[in-house]
């Protein structure tokens, strides 16, 4: 199975005359492209137009809904013609133009999904001062401080020459230090700091549920058991699609320099496709465990919000 992808992914499209494997794997990237764009705009509309979705906690989430809709938008289009067609890896402009959305928008992603964890904390661990603690100024402060880190990140990638390795005329020493720095601020430090702050989540949700133990009756234990369980299992889930979509490309870029027969091409852009489909899990890791975002959807999906106004309408089941 490996080599059969390796090897559609290798193939050359002609847009004149497109192969078989060149179209359908453009109708299965587009229906990702489209199914990250459709779930973002849910979510992005659900926030707006709802108002009592408009909360400090909500904007953080409109934040990485707006950076995975333009990851959609922008960064996979410019992903589908450099992985279908192969001689647009030496196009050097697009090549470095595609490496700078692509920075910048996952980045911003990434950081936002930080700045979730970091609330969810302080919700979790300091209810009492959670909403003078994690108010709209200090949200605010926290969006754009990850788009602007993003940003740096992506203009970095244009003014000094860096790369993913996979353009050409980039300097060798470019190439390490996007490597490595890249990663670190991108993904690895993120990462660090979101999966302490689960864990640390994690444990104080098990003190208080055993404290509620303590103090409760046998018969309502069994609904604290299951709140524990659904808390954990968010929790493995949330951790789990983070680490699984980008950690492999992420140490496929770090020590691609060192290897001394570097991946195959093909094999980048699989992984690279496999961190943007973050992107598209995004909305429903984050928004579909929440009923009310899933009772926004189903008003917008089911056009009721044309046929009336329900901006103020209760949405919390």
């Amino acid at each position: 199975p490996w080599s059969l992808w390796i090897n559609v992914l290798d193939i050359s499209c002609i847009f004149e005359r497109p192969s078989v494997g060149c179209v359908l794997l453009y109708i299965f990237l587009g229906l990702m492209s489209a199914s990250t764009i459709c779930g973002n705009l849910l979510v992005i509309i659900s926030v707006v137009y709802f108002k009592q979705l408009h909360t400090p906690t909500n904007s953080l989430i409109l934040s990485l809904a707006v950076a995975d809709l333009l990851v959609g938008v922008l960064v996979f289009p410019f992903s589908m013609a450099v992985t279908v067609s192969s001689c647009l890896h030496h196009e050097d402009i697009y090549c470095k133009i595609r490496d700078s959305f692509d920075a910048t928008l996952c980045t911003s992603s990434i950081l936002n999904l930080c700045c979730i964890s970091i609330d969810r904390y302080y919700a979790v661990s300091q209810p009492l001062t959670y909403q003078v603690r994690i108010n709209t100024k200090v949200t605010l402060t926290m969006i754009l401080m990850s788009w602007g880190i993003a940003c740096l990140i992506g203009i970095s990638i244009i003014v000094a020459g860096f790369s993913q390795g996979t353009c050409e005329n980039v300097c060798s020493v470019n190439v390490v230090i996007a490597n490595t720095m890249g990663p670190v601020f991108s993904f690895y430090l993120p990462a660090f700091i979101i999966l302490c702050i689960y864990m640390k989540i994690f444990f104080i949700t098990k003190r208080q549920v055993s404290s509620i133990h303590n103090t409760m009756l046998q018969s309502t234990k069994h609904v604290v058991s299951k709140m524990e369980r659904k808390a954990t299992k968010t929790l493995a889930i949330v951790m789990g699609v983070f680490l699984l979509c980008l950690t492999p490309y992420f140490i496929c870029v770090v020590f691609l320099p060192l290897a001394v027969h570097p991946p195959h091409v093909s094999v980048i852009e699989m992984l690279n496709w496999l961190t943007l489909s973050n992107s598209m899990l995004n909305p429903l890791i984050y928004a579909f465990f929440y009923s009310w975002f899933r009772s926004a959807f189903m008003k917008i999906i089911s056009g009721e919000i044309f046929f009336g106004d329900l901006s103020n309408r209760s949405l919390f089941c």
